[in-house]
């Protein structure tokens, strides 16, 4: 990677951490998705004694259910802004959590080192879709499990992405959206003949904390950190602000029921060969 290259892969790090440390991550992972950790621990049959690995762990969604299991978990996160939440609610539970600052893209541990590697909505924000496969199949050891859990294109999720498309920056070059990890003949590529047993399946999570599109809408531009930057990105154009109020409640109550709103998602399992 040239001086340059370099130069810009920390610069689009530093912005996808204030990205993520933006608004208040913990609150979304406890208060609209607070099931999906313990989904994935659960499938991807995490025990006692086993190391895991938690990447793109936020505040611990998946981390800390594994620990509870009694592994020895180590939580990764390229914003350690959002650990402060995860010890707290680590130490409420009565579990220890090891915190670690990487980016998953370079993840700062050896090759083999972990009998389960996760990821719950976090690894598949990283740009570069092919190097973190790479990584989560180097880090994982043979025969060890890596479980994932991602938003899909066609779900809430993706449309969510696809409404903020057409106000949000343009995206760093070679990057592939974060929802295309929710497609399973694009994750079957990224991890090839290194995996054995890929299984995917397609569930839903139902966000209820509210039931009014409105509110709804205000809540993500409050706490959700890609929401927060496209609302930033237009700051100066109170046109498109309020455009893009309008496509963002149009698409919330399309979507929405009297329940709430229920989000896709592909659970990916498999074992490294």
């Amino acid at each position: 990677m040239t001086r340059t290259a370099q130069d810009a892969d920390r610069e689009l790090k530093a912005r996808h951490r204030a990205l993520w440390a933006a608004g208040d991550y913990p609150a979304v992972a406890a208060e609209l998705i607070p099931e999906l950790g313990p989904v994935l621990v659960e499938a991807t049959g995490v025990r006692a004694g086993q190391r895991v690995l938690d990447v793109g762990a936020g505040s611990g969604n998946a981390a800390i259910p594994a620990a509870e299991r009694g592994a020895e978990v180590t939580a990764s996160d390229l914003t350690p802004e959002l650990f402060a939440a995860g010890r707290r609610i680590a130490a409420e539970r009565g579990v220890d959590v090891t915190w670690a600052e990487a980016d998953a893209e370079a993840l700062p541990f050896a090759d083999d080192a972990f009998d389960v590697v996760l990821s719950c909505v976090g690894a598949m924000f990283a740009p570069h879709h092919q190097v973190v496969a790479d990584e989560l199949v180097r880090v994982t050891r043979p025969g060890g499990t890596i479980g994932l859990i991602n938003w899909t294109p066609r779900g809430f999720v993706g449309n969510l992405f696809a409404t903020m498309g057409p106000y949000a920056p343009p995206p760093p070059p070679g990057a592939t959206p974060p929802p295309k990890w929710g497609d399973e003949e694009h994750v079957r590529a990224l991890f090839g003949n290194r995996v054995v047993a890929l299984e995917t399946h397609r569930r839903t999570v139902r966000m209820n904390h509210t039931t009014d599109p409105v509110e709804f809408r205000e809540y993500w531009k409050r706490n959700y950190g890609p929401t927060i930057a496209v609302y930033k990105f237009n700051a100066d154009r109170p046109d498109r602000i309020a455009d893009l109020d309008r496509d963002f409640l149009r698409f919330l109550t399309e979507w929405g029921m009297d329940t709430g709103w229920d989000a896709e998602y592909l659970l990916v399992t498999a074992r490294k060969a």
